[in-house]
């Protein structure tokens, strides 16, 4: 049952809204002329501008043209036109006639009638006026009608009432263009017509207004009425007026007589702006009526140009301020920006309606930089709503910023008027496909967003469609109301943003901090069971970690002595191999003087004394030889134990050469002892302007020991690693530079890695394998150079396992 009623009802709504009447529209035009080309729009057909085959009128008599159409039952508005939408029907003062209107309820026939056409407007030598004439035009655009004498050039007699304009043509201000300017770019003519109004007028006020960026002077009946800005011929040189927000001039006239209506209009063409100028000058003719709601606009106009531009600014300033001061939060940037694009569009609504605005003025803002800055506006309020809902910029987004950069610079320079409808659509439908797709994670203040950004693109929407479908509705308070709200809506939504974004941020760090307090109770809890028990391991360490150190010390005495004792090896395997070649002399030769001995014992028993004589002489030479190498091992002992006796610590001058040159003999020996099958070169550079230094020979030995130790250790390796055509190479050089001198130790062997440059001077590292180093050596040297008041360093090759160089430099007393 409940589905049957409601299928009957569908069915009687859907009869009630898709129900249509045929209407029949039937044109007599009464012009002189008549036209098959007459087509009709209006508010059921959104007000084509262009004749479409479907509203064409078709012709049915000689002077009848008509139409059918089919249209709900509505109220519509309709007009007709021949060729093109500025060509529609005329009044009797030949401007734009009213909208007909029509309700529709039934199926009907409307006869309509055009007098003329607004292109076929008869030229008039006497303009009659009447109070309903003026009424119901709302207003009279006199530069519009065909009622002007027109002569260009200027001279002050031309205002008067008594002139001959027999040679003046017929010209209305309105189809004034640039082309009327001279090289200099100065447009001025002078216009006449012939005025009278009836007794509805009588003592009555009608009002005049310039409405011309320029200079005008208006003379009724050859007397100056009224001087609209300067326009040079009163010897105070040109200036130009502003139109914007003065008041028309009031006047009475006589209603028994014709008055002669004289303008004498200048203004400057911009070589740069001449598409921008006036296409015509205007002189507009009001009732009181229409000044009074002029006046009103006047008064109301200020509070809300205050209200946006002020509450604008205050808004853009506070957005500035909190992105400042959160430079790391792009979402208050982007509301930043967004609301200054918007403060500077408003700005360049209200600057052509500023009193004191110019011509130049008004183009820069309403017709440059407006467009960009709408452009602007439309990709920061993109890119707002995307990082609000936390998505990416991709390469569609950034085609269409492209573009609608690119559409304001062509709207600049190529005006088009679908550029801006068709930029306004585009951003709308980006931003409500965002919304929809978005939808399900809308949350908190991110509505405050969607919220104002819609609210302001469908307040431009309604507010265009309105100015489309019926202008006649539009008043200055509800465009002020309507500005207001578009120009406000988005910075309140946004400032509204902020405000519930810091609540929920406040909030969320509430939670975290409750969180916190829970956590830190439970902490507390775990370190007051964990503190005893770390009392009690501590203490336990304490003693562990003294047993530990005793260990270490009693381990790094063990370590330093091992250390010395290796030098000492080292030592002691090269003095005995220096000593052992001596005393191989002193053996072989005492064995053999011994024999020579038995041999000359044995000629003297011969009785052979020359022979004899002879044996005693090489016996001698040998014994010679004896001495001079027992002398030798005498000079090797007293050498070693001279530079080993420094057991006072005393500096003491010592042969810096020497001492290098036998340490390095001592430790290739050394290396020798162990190892019968290593050989290697050694290179030795002395300086020998050096002299006596004074150091403690025993430790600076053991450094320099150790250093040569190192290198022929390092060559040794590179040996073992078989590299082809390689040539184990120490060397040791001396030279004094200035204060100081310098001992270099190098070799070519495996190289120290640069990772661990830093650390081979620390104790106990080594990069010796386990059980050939202690780490001390260098550690012990270094310590041993700096008490000499020196500096070890170490260089190595730019390429790893290419060689390394010790650097000794010792401060020289002068």
């Amino acid at each position: 049952m409940k589905k049957t009623i409601f299928f009957l009802v569908f069915l009687l709504s859907s009869n009630i809204i898709f129900c249509q009447y045929k209407v029949k529209f039937v044109l007599t035009q009464q012009s002189a002329i008549q036209y098959d080309s007459v087509y009709i729009s209006g508010s059921f057909n959104g007000w084509i501008e262009e004749p479409n085959s479907k509203y064409l009128l078709k012709k049915e008599e000689v002077n009848k043209l008509s139409i059918t159409l089919d249209l709900k039952e509505e109220e519509y508005e309709f007009k007709f036109h021949r060729g093109s939408f500025d060509k529609g029907e005329s009044n009797e003062l030949g401007l734009q006639a009213k909208n007909r209107k029509i309700k529709v309820n039934k199926d009907s026939i409307v006869e309509c009638k055009v007098d003329n056409w607004i292109d076929k407007q008869p030229f008039r030598s006497l303009l009659a006026l009447s109070k309903g004439l003026i009424e119901d035009n709302k207003g009279i655009e006199l530069s519009n009608l065909n009622i002007w004498y027109f002569k260009k050039g200027t001279n002050p007699q031309w205002s008067r009432t008594d002139l001959d304009i027999s040679n003046w043509s017929e010209f209305r201000p309105f189809e004034v263009d640039a082309s009327f300017a001279d090289k200099t770019g100065r447009r001025e003519a002078w216009f006449r017509s012939n005025i009278k109004i009836d007794s509805s007028l009588v003592n009555k006020a009608i009002y005049f207004k310039f409405g011309n960026f320029g200079s005008a002077e208006l003379f009724i009946d050859g007397k100056l009425v009224k001087a609209f800005g300067s326009t040079g011929t009163n010897g105070k040189g040109y200036t130009e007026y502003s139109p914007s927000h003065k008041l028309p001039v009031d006047i009475i006239l006589d209603t028994n007589k014709v008055h002669v209506l004289a303008i004498h209009v200048v203004d400057y063409v911009y070589p740069f702006l001449k598409e921008k100028h006036f296409k015509s000058w205007f002189l507009q003719l009001w009732d009181e009526q229409t000044k009074a709601n002029y006046t009103k606009h006047l008064a109301e106009e200020p509070l809300f140009n205050t209200i946006w531009l002020v509450v604008g600014l205050l808004l853009c300033l506070l957005f500035w301020a909190l992105a400042l001061q959160n430079r790391e939060e792009k979402t208050l940037k982007l509301i930043a920006w967004t609301s200054t694009c918007l403060w500077i569009v408003s700005i360049c609504g209200w600057m052509p309606h500023n009193s004191s605005a110019t011509f130049l003025i008004e183009v820069i803002t309403g017709d440059y930089l407006s467009l960009l800055v709408d452009k602007l506006f439309f990709i920061t309020g993109i890119l707002l709503v995307v990082n609000i809902f936390k998505r990416k910029v991709n390469l569609f987004l950034k085609v269409v910023f492209a573009l609608l950069l690119i559409s304001g610079i062509v709207d600049i320079f190529f005006p088009h008027s679908w550029i801006m409808p068709l930029s306004f659509i585009v951003v709308f439908s980006i931003i409500c496909y965002y919304v929809i797709s978005s939808w399900k994670t809308l949350k908190g203040a991110q509505w405050f967003i969607v919220a104002g950004m819609l609210l302001t693109f469908l307040l431009m929407l309604v507010f265009a469609g309105i100015v489309i479908l019926n202008e006649s509705i539009i008043t200055n308070t509800l465009v002020g109301i309507f500005f207001t709200l578009i120009f406000l809506s988005l910075p309140i939504s946004l400032l509204f943003y902020i405000a519930f974004r810091f609540k929920e941020f406040i909030q969320e760090v509430q939670i975290n901090a409750t969180k916190v307090v829970q956590l830190s109770e439970e902490k507390e809890q775990q370190a007051l069971q964990q503190q005893k028990y770390l009392e009690e391991e501590v203490a336990r360490q304490t003693i562990e970690i003294r047993s530990s150190l005793e260990v270490l010390k009693a381990t790094q005495s063990q370590l330093i002595q091992s250390e010395k004792m290796a030098s000492l090896g080292e030592l002691t395997a090269g003095i005995a191999h220096e000593i052992q070649n001596p005393l191989n002399f002193v053996n072989n030769f005492s064995e053999v003087s011994n024999e020579l001995i038995d041999e000359m014992n044995a000629e003297l028993a011969k009785g052979e004394i020359e022979e004899a004589k002879m044996i005693a002489k090489d016996v001698k030479q040998n014994l010679e030889k004896i001495t001079f190498h027992g002398k030798r091992a005498d000079a090797i002992v007293k050498g070693m134990l001279q530079h080993s006796r420094s057991n006072n610590k005393q500096k003491e001058p010592t042969d810096i050469n020497q001492l290098c040159d036998e340490y390095l003999r001592l430790a290739y020996h050394g290396l020798r002892a162990k190892d019968k099958t290593f050989n290697a070169t050694m290179n030795t550079d002395f300086d020998q302007s050096i002299g006596m230094v004074n150091i403690l020979p025993q430790d600076m030995g053991r450094v320099i020991l150790n250093l040569i130790t190192n290198a022929f250790y390092a060559v040794s390796q590179r040996v073992k690693q078989g590299v082809e055509g390689f040539s184990p190479t120490v060397s040791i050089s001396t030279k004094k530079r200035g204060n100081s001198i310098e001992i270099k130790v190098s070799d070519n062997g495996i190289g120290i890695p640069k990772a661990i440059l830093d650390k081979i001077f620390q104790p106990f590292f080594t990069t010796k394998p386990t059980g050939e180093g202690t780490g001390l050596g260098l550690s012990l040297s270094y310590d041993i150079v700096k008490a000499h008041g020196g500096e070890l360093k170490v260089e190595t090759a730019t390429a790893e396992r290419e060689g390394t160089t010790f650097i000794i430099i010792l401060p020289v007393s002068n």
